[in-house]
């Protein structure tokens, strides 16, 4: 989910924003029949859910097509219900190198301070409901031109960000893969505020890396 999300980001989600169902409890105890309380999310939104098939691991990525909604990809570019998604090439994304922050030589750069970062080319995207964020964009891939994808009814179409390094629905549902269309009901919860973020470099016995390894300027961001 780069650029938004990085490795080593903890987060606060709100399982009420789109109701509870057994997957709002520890090890997805089936004790909750359906949905309770079901509230559909919206474009834009960064949701958790129960990757199918396996419907067992955690997955967050972005709410792109609601049921009904036709969406494809042609060169490179959204297009929600035969639309274009807008797409403005921003400033590059950067990011310092850290254990959890690792790149290709090709998006490494060096700073005027002489330190070397990860660039990559970041675009900013608009939803028919207004909503914006920004997505990287390496290159071009397979997943750049897709067929036409029917949300059906009570599923989603989720995309990750970071698009030609997500396996989200424009890939079959096979675990460790693609999650093909993600039913509704296997929704965890609506990612909300950065509660902590760690590059990665702290040593359980060296207690004061635990600090050292903070990136305290992602802390308590909307996400």
């Amino acid at each position: 989910m780069l650029p938004r999300l990085e490795k080593g980001d903890y987060l606060l989600a709100s399982k009420w924003s789109y109701g509870y169902s057994k997957y709002s409890l520890p090890l997805s105890l089936p004790l909750i029949p359906g949905r309770l309380f079901a509230s559909q999310p919206e474009r834009g939104d960064v949701a958790i859910f129960k990757a199918p098939p396996s419907n067992d691991v955690d997955y967050i990525k972005r709410v792109i097509g609601l049921p009904g909604d036709q969406i494809q990809m042609i060169g490179g570019v959204l297009h929600i219900n035969g639309v274009a998604v807008p797409k403005e090439r921003v400033a590059d994304a950067e990011y310092e190198l850290s254990p959890y922050n690792q790149c290709n030589s090709v998006f490494q750069a060096q700073r005027a301070d002489g330190k070397t970062v990860c660039r990559y080319p970041r675009f900013k995207e608009t939803l028919p409901n207004g909503v914006s964020y920004y997505v990287l964009d390496m290159g071009t891939f397979a997943a750049d031109d897709t067929p036409v994808f029917l949300v059906p009814e009570g599923h989603l179409f989720m995309m990750g960000d970071n698009r030609d390094n997500s396996e989200d629905s424009r890939f079959e549902a096979e675990p460790g893969g693609g999650v093909g269309f993600v039913p509704q009901e296997n929704l965890v919860g609506k990612a909300q505020v950065m509660m902590f973020s760690t590059d990665g470099s702290s040593n359980w016995f060296l207690p004061w890396t635990w600090f050292t390894a903070a990136r305290w300027d992602r802390i308590g961001g909307r996400i």
